[in-house]
């Protein structure tokens, strides 16, 4: 039907989560458990982004987006605070919304990049180095949220390790590929099996060894795709994982409907439209200027700010965290769900109307 109708799939897999989720037909009643398998399609999905990055090139990317990265964080927290306190809510409550609507969806953001403009263009380098360091500033908000209750000293301590733990992952990956991966990837390059076995095992290796280290699973698995970006054979990879990617995506999406209970949503429907609609407003705009006043094109600022318009798969991972060591009651949990989710169908909207992506309405933007 969403193909007939000419609508983006990601809305039609959102759809169809919260009809046959446990909060609708129930014929899926473990939500939690699809969220963990769909947490696959973001591991492969960042792996095979840092299967086209160039280290050297990567750091000067992020570099430049780091004061853009942070100015809009601190704008957006502000709209998602300020308008909690102003339906009632309580600082705790406030604090982490505001958070919550800091990030943009790295999977959005990239699943709606054609091949053509993730890798060869600059709209694509300026998406992906912003979507990292919104990613590591994720990681920061989830450590103190989960250091809620605890010594101010274990915060810092965590933070402090993962300041350490980061440079330390990449540098021992570096060491890896060269010593270990690529002379097995050069003796048995012939055997295709070994090597896609191979470059599964090294991804969800790293990716264990990140989130040990108190980082992510996806920053382990990017570090994992960036370590082997400097040898052909990332070429031959990244079309293998593919696929597997695709259908973990697809289950990511089908989890985010299932987890919204469409009752609790209703009776927060005013707050929940209200920070939706002035994000999908702000986001683009918020973008566009200080992109701009860093030297881009407007043209590339508002194409990146649009691509960017929307809340992340971390702002639902951070609401349901809150949720569970208090910081958040379950209406004001359902504000940020709704919210998320609404920005993640609007947004997919305005891009595949506007701009070229796998996924576009019209033939002429439908590009891959």
């Amino acid at each position: 039907m969403a193909l007939y109708g000419r609508q983006p799939l990601l809305v039609a897999y959102i759809a169809i989560g919260i009809l046959f989720g446990p909060h609708g037909l129930s014929l899926v009643t473990d939500a939690d458990l699809l969220a963990e398998i769909a947490e696959f399609g973001i591991i492969f999905l960042l792996f095979l982004i840092g299967l086209d990055m160039q280290p050297a090139k990567l750091a000067a990317m992020l570099g430049k987006s780091m004061l853009t990265a942070l100015g809009t964080s601190a704008v957006f927290f502000a709209i998602g605070f300020t308008l909690m306190v102003a339906f009632g809510y309580g600082f705790a409550a406030a604090a982490i919304t505001g958070m919550a609507m800091t990030f943009s969806s790295t999977i959005l953001g990239v699943k709606l990049l054609p091949a053509t403009v993730l890798h060869h263009r600059h709209i694509g380098e300026m998406v992906v180095s912003l979507l990292l360091v919104q990613d590591l500033l994720a990681i920061v908000a989830l450590v103190l949220v989960a250091g809620y209750g605890g010594a101010a000293e274990s915060t810092i301590t965590s933070l402090g390790a993962i300041a350490i733990s980061l440079p330390a992952l990449a540098g021992a990956a570096y060491l890896a590929v060269r010593f270990l991966m690529l002379p097995l990837i050069k003796r048995f390059d012939a055997f295709h099996e070994f090597i896609f076995l191979l470059a599964i095992g090294w991804c969800l290796g790293l990716a264990s060894i990140a989130a040990m280290a108190g980082l992510s699973l996806a920053i382990g698995a990017f570090i994992a795709g960036v370590a082997l970006a400097t040898h052909p054979i990332s070429i031959y990879i990244a079309e293998s994982l593919r696929p597997i990617r695709d259908f973990f995506l697809v289950l990511f999406f089908f989890s985010v409907g299932a987890a919204l209970d469409m009752g609790v949503a209703m009776q927060v429907a005013l707050p929940a439209v209200l920070l939706a609609a002035i994000l999908i407003a702000a986001k683009p705009a918020v973008f566009a200027k200080l992109l701009h006043w860093q030297g881009e094109s407007r043209k590339d600022s508002w194409e990146v700010g649009f691509r960017l318009g929307q809340a992340s798969e971390f702002s639902l991972l951070l609401c349901t965290l809150a949720l569970s060591v208090g910081l958040l009651d379950v209406k004001a949990a359902h504000v940020i769900q709704a919210a998320t989710v609404l920005t993640l169908i609007v947004s997919s909207y305005l891009v595949t109307f506007r701009y070229a992506s796998p996924i576009a309405m019209r033939a002429p933007l439908r590009q891959d």
